[in-house]
Parts: C-alpha cells; sequence; structure tokens
C-alpha cells in the first residue's frame, strides 16, 4: 500500500466538540444570508465571507485569521472590486483587475486572506451601488463577531479537556 501524498486530518477533539465548534461559523454565515436577502438581492457578494467563517472554524489563530487581516483584505479587495467595476464597468476586465490589485494589496500589507480574491472578482463583476459595500461591511462585521466567538469556544472547549484530563466526553 502506498502512502498518501496529504497527511489525514485527525479530528483535533472528539465529533461532538467539531461540531459545537462549527456550530458558530454555521450560524454566522447563515445570520449574513438572511440579513442579504432582508436588504439587497446581490447574494454573490458575500459568498467568500463563508470561505472566511469556514477558515475561521478550521484554525482561529492562524494569521489569516486574525481580525485585521480579515478586516483588511475583504474591505479592501471589496474597494478594490468596486473601484475596478466604476472605472471599467461589470465583467471579466474589470474582475480580473480587481482580482489582481487585491493580491498586489494583500501581499504588500501582508494581510492574505484567501477568500478575499473571490471578494474582489464579485464586487468586479455585481457592485452596483454604495449601499452593497456598506451592507458587506456591516456583513463583514458580523464575521469578526464570529471569530471573536470561535476563539471564546475555541478556549472553553480546551479548558474543559484540560479540566477532565483531556479526555474528550
Amino acid at each position: 500500500m502506498e502512502d498518501s501524498p496529504l497527511p489525514s486530518r485527525r479530528r483535533r477533539l472528539g465529533l461532538r466538540k467539531e461540531l459545537l465548534l462549527a456550530l458558530a461559523p454555521t450560524a454566522t454565515v447563515l445570520l449574513v444570508l438572511a440579513l442579504v436577502e432582508a436588504v439587497s438581492s446581490q447574494r454573490l457578494l458575500f459568498a467568500s465571507l463563508a470561505s472566511s467563517a469556514f477558515l475561521i472554524y478550521l484554525d482561529p489563530g492562524h494569521s489569516v485569521n486574525q481580525a485585521r487581516t480579515l478586516v483588511l483584505a475583504q474591505m479592501g479587495a471589496a474597494l478594490i472590486g468596486m473601484l475596478a467595476y466604476l472605472v471599467l464597468g461589470p465583467g471579466y476586465l474589470s474582475a480580473g483587475a480587481a482580482m489582481i490589485a487585491a493580491i498586489v494589496l494583500m501581499i504588500v500589507l501582508d494581510v492574505v486572506h484567501p477568500p478575499a480574491v473571490a471578494t474582489a472578482l464579485s464586487f468586479g463583476l455585481r457592485a452596483g451601488d454604495a449601499s452593497n459595500l456598506a451592507l458587506f461591511g456591516l456583513a463583514l462585521g458580523i464575521t469578526v463577531v464570529l471569530l471573536g466567538l470561535q476563539r471564546l469556544t475555541q478556549y472553553l472547549v480546551l479548558r474543559s479537556l484540560r479540566g477532565r484530563g483531556g479526555k474528550d466526553g
């Protein structure tokens, strides 16, 4: 039997605790979708925040998921995408220009957050007015709150494991 080139992923915690950690990002994404549905028809503008939420669930302490990184990358990409849309019009040219500019910005500012690339593309293709940017900012704020909740949940779960000698229950 040949070794797989990819390491297998073992659960950090038991299944029950993994599901508990996944609860906050899932609820956050559903809340953001409900908010978007209530005030806008631009659903695709917010798809990258679902990826952000999953990354936060996967490893809330990783540098990619720091609040500074998340906010600067996502808002920077949204602004760049909207600017590309306003200058170049909707389409692949504005989306491609926004994507390239967002990647460069993230690298230069050392705030690389991969889902922000999709944000730049979405705004380059579909941004129509400033209200979409404001709504995106609000949804991003909810995602930052998720980051705090996820860190708190992870701390409490790990604390409970230490209190019981590391056994999963």
